[in-house]
């Protein structure tokens, strides 16, 4: 027991209305923007696994069906006239 028994360690003060209605309003506020930082994090994860998918359906689309090879135009030198 490393703490001495002291008036203030035995008789705790009940909190003033104040400070419960803060703790109250401040616990709430809390537990709405950690449920809000987690939706965000679930529709990101959501968003990343989706494009990832597209990504490596496209990708295997692509292999499939390569693109068709376009011939290089010849073209004549014109003789230059002098």
């Amino acid at each position: 027991m490393s703490e001495t028994a002291t008036k203030e360690t035995v008789f705790r003060q009940p909190m003033s209305k104040a400070e419960t209605k803060s703790e109250i309003t401040d616990r709430t506020a809390r537990a709405i923007m950690d449920a809000e930082v987690n939706a965000r994090d679930a529709k990101t994860e959501r968003l990343k696994a989706q494009r990832l998918a597209m990504e490596a359906k496209r990708a295997a689309e692509e292999a499939a069906n390569p693109a068709p090879v376009k011939k290089k135009r010849v073209t004549k030198s014109r003789a230059k006239s002098a």
